[in-house]
């Protein structure tokens, strides 16, 4: 009686040779003003919540409506939001998060 034949063994670290060709294309990160809308409102969203998170949750339940643009729009220009907490200013990437949300918000129309 003759024994099964036994699949050929393979040595677990012979990978398969990497071939870098020129004709590869190369690839590289997607720039963030080239990203979905949706992937840069949750970007802009993360700033602002990492250092004010009661003005993260006011965006976020105005979002859609012209109440956020005129709330992040207090909040730039006049430095408070209209409830009596003034602010002296945010940090330059807060700020810039801000206006970033306004030009990404879009208001919804009401049917």
């Amino acid at each position: 009686m003759t024994k099964p034949a036994k699949p050929p063994t393979r040595d677990p670290w012979d990978f398969p040779e990497i071939n870098y060709s020129e004709e590869a294309p190369r690839t590289h990160p997607v720039p963030l003003h080239e990203q979905p809308r949706q992937i840069r409102i949750e970007h802009e969203m993360a700033i602002v919540r990492a250092q004010h998170e009661r003005i993260a949750r006011a965006i976020e339940v105005f979002w859609g409506d012209q109440k956020c643009n005129d709330y992040i729009q207090q909040l730039v220009f006049d430095g408070g939001d209209s409830v009596g907490r003034t602010r002296i200013g945010f940090k330059r990437d807060v700020l810039s998060a801000l206006i970033n949300l306004l030009s990404l918000h879009e208001i919804r129309k009401k049917t």
